[in-house]
Order: C-alpha cells, then sequence, then structure tokens
C-alpha cells in the first residue's frame, strides 16, 4: 500500500472500471489518506478523524466494483449487504449483527488465502505423503516383490502427475467447517469466539470417508496448511 500515490491508485481502478473519473479520484484520496493516517504516532492519530464514503448512482455504474477493487487492492475484507431490510417498517431481527460476523469470516478467509498460498508447497507435499501410506498397501499386494521405497516413489510421482485422480480409497479428513454461530443475549446477538478460533485451527474432528483420490487430495491440502497455520 505504501508504493500506492492516489494517481497509481486511480491508474489501478482504470483497468477495470470505465469512466467514474471523479469517484476513482475521491476514493483514492480518501483511501491515501487512511494509510497516511495510518503510519502516524498515536497521539496525533487521535486528532484525525477518518472519513468513510458514500457513493451513489444507479446500478451497474460502477459502485461495487470501485469497492471490491479497492479491498483487494490492500487485502482487506469485503462484505456486500443489502441495506433495504435493515430500514423497512418493522423489521426485527439479527441480521444486522450478523453484518460484523459475516466480516469477521470474510476476514478469516482472506488471511487463510494467503497463508494458504505460501505453504501449498509444503502442505502438497505432506498431502502426498499421507495418500501414498494410504495406497501402498494396495500396490503391496499386486506387486509383492518390488521395493517398498520403489514402489513409494512410482505411487508419489503417479500422484503428482493425476494418474490416480479416479481411484478410490479410504481414508480419515477432517469434517466440514460449521458456520459461525451467533449468540443472543439482553443487548442482541453476539459473535462466538471460540468457533472462529477452532475454525482457523487445524485440529478438527475427522472421521473416515470414501473418497476419489483427487477430492482426497484437495481435502488433505487444505487440512495440512490448516496445520501448518497452527504450528
Amino acid at each position: 500500500m505504501e508504493l500506492f500515490t492516489p494517481k497509481e491508485i486511480v491508474q489501478e481502478l482504470d483497468k477495470y472500471i470505465i469512466g467514474q473519473a471523479e469517484a476513482k479520484k475521491s476514493v483514492a484520496v480518501a483511501l491515501r489518506n487512511r494509510y497516511r493516517r495510518s503510519r502516524l504516532d498515536d497521539k496525533t492519530r487521535e486528532e484525525i478523524t477518518p472519513k468513510n464514503i458514500i457513493m451513489k448512482g444507479p446500478t451497474g455504474v460502477g459502485k461495487t466494483e470501485i469497492a471490491r477493487r479497492l479491498a483487494k487492492l490492500v487485502k482487506a475484507p469485503l462484505v456486500k449487504v443489502e441495506a433495504t431490510k435493515f430500514t423497512e417498517v418493522g423489521y426485527v431481527g439479527r441480521d444486522v449483527e450478523s453484518m460484523v460476523r459475516d466480516l469477521v469470516e470474510a476476514a478469516i478467509r482472506l488471511v487463510r488465502e494467503e497463508r494458504y498460498e505460501e505453504l501449498k508447497p509444503r502442505a502438497t507435499q505432506a498431502a502426498v505423503d499421507k495418500l501414498v501410506k494410504v495406497i501402498m498397501p494396495i500396490r503391496k499386494e499386486l506387486s509383492p516383490d518390488t521395493p517398498e521405497a520403489q514402489l513409494a516413489e512410482s505411487i508419489s510421482e503417479e500422484l503428482v502427475d493425476g494418474k490416480l485422480d479416479e481411484m478410490q480409497i479410504e481414508i480419515e479428513v477432517a469434517e466440514p467447517q460449521r458456520p459461525i454461530q451467533m449468540m443472543q443475549n439482553g443487548q442482541g446477538a453476539e459473535i462466538n469466539l471460540g468457533d472462529i478460533f477452532k475454525q482457523m485451527g487445524g485440529n478438527k474432528p475427522k472421521k473416515k470417508r470414501k473418497l476419489y483420490v483427487k477430492d482426497a487430495m484437495r481435502m488433505l491440502v487444505l487440512e495440512e496448511s490448516d496445520k501448518l497455520i497452527d504450528s
């Protein structure tokens, strides 16, 4: 972010959004000012109030796309919410609080995706090693005289090349994540932070399932990535 001036931010937005020059300039200046404020010492920062942005206009002029591209540019979470239902007469519910939950979930996803990319080579190798152990007994029956090290190398190469994608195996994998729960109290809804941190960790309950190798590989890579993030 420190490398982007307002002009450079506008140029980046120009790659994806046609027109709306004034809007691009305004949000670019606002974004740069936010960044400059974050670089100040605590005492000075308190004296400068950050400004929010309201964009108005008919559907399709680029409001959401500008927001989406800005969020991607600074690697920030983004949640799109239809505000009209919150202003309806007689509206009662917890959806207002759920916006915070959605934003937290988006932030978690963003951080996880960044870390997944960094850890993907190590996680993939760990997943391959696990699958080799699962497939080894099957291959050993078919080729009892072949040394185990040679079989392991052969299985590993076939896994990487995708030659075993359609093979079915039985393997223990982490159970799918549950949605983050909201807890009700007298003041409204609260986010269950315990669930959030559990989802970020790698110690999820496991279940034995019958899967195609390609699906098992995908799930194991995610599982191993979680473990590496949590370690």
